[in-house]
């Protein structure tokens, strides 16, 4: 009997993407089912009773854990194509913490609830002021805006002069950060700024990555994700 793969997303989600990608990457066959945030599905409510948060990945009627580091374990596992595993991590992730000063504290519980890594702390911080940049104005955007170029800067460090964060081939890390790209758009017309001018590497990276078709098309537009924040 064949693997039953089924995927609860909801398409601007950059977390969904990410899982996307990574089944694409690995040439994993699945079903999609779009869901309605507003007004979720029983299957929804069923697989992920206490969270009730999209992604949901659903194998043969088992749902795993939403959060990046299980899911890409899980398709790591599963996968039919020979290609580099996700699981890579920052090798200096510990630079990280230096970026937060007194956002230090925060960032350990974080690391305490997502019990993911260092590098989900990240991510979602990076989500956070991210959406502080299009939600907000005035002094808050501002400083989100400001963290946010931080941020980013310290993944170019990161970076360096490797194709990939995974190195010479796509890897988790990848896999995880390209789906924010689906969001500069809207980052850089809400916030008045250039990713590209402000980070340069990361856009290059980003263009990089698009050039897999797994990306490619797991990603949506990023003019259709600003339409969606506009209403």
């Amino acid at each position: 009997m064949a693997d039953e793969i089924i995927l609860l997303d909801f398409w601007p989600s950059m977390f969904g993407m990410r899982v996307r990608v990574a089944l694409a990457e690995k040439g994993l066959k699945y079903e999609y089912r779009e869901e309605d945030l507003w007004n979720k599905s029983p299957l929804l409510l069923e697989m992920n009773p206490v969270h009730k948060k999209i992604p949901v990945l659903i194998h043969n009627g088992n749902p795993f854990r939403a959060q990046a580091r299980f899911w890409a374990d899980y398709i790591d596992k599963k996968g039919v194509v020979q290609n580099a595993g996700f699981l890579h991590m920052f090798p200096s992730a510990i630079e990280f913490c230096g970026l937060w000063g007194s956002k230090l504290e925060l960032l350990l519980i974080l690391l305490a609830v997502c019990s993911t890594g260092l590098y989900s702390a990240f991510l979602i911080w990076l989500y956070e002021l991210g959406r502080k940049i299009w939600s907000t104005k005035g002094e808050e955007q501002e400083t989100a805006k400001k963290e946010f170029i931080e941020c980013l800067k310290l993944l170019e460090g990161e970076l360096g002069e490797k194709p990939y964060f995974g190195g010479e081939k796509i890897g988790f890390v990848d896999v995880a950060l390209v789906t924010f790209s689906c969001w500069f758009y809207a980052y850089e017309t809400f916030g008045n700024f250039s990713m590209e001018a402000e980070c340069p590497k990361l856009i290059a990276w980003t263009k990089r990555c698009m050039e897999k078709e797994s990306v490619s098309s797991s990603l949506e537009d990023p003019h259709k994700v600003h339409g969606f924040i506009m209403g």
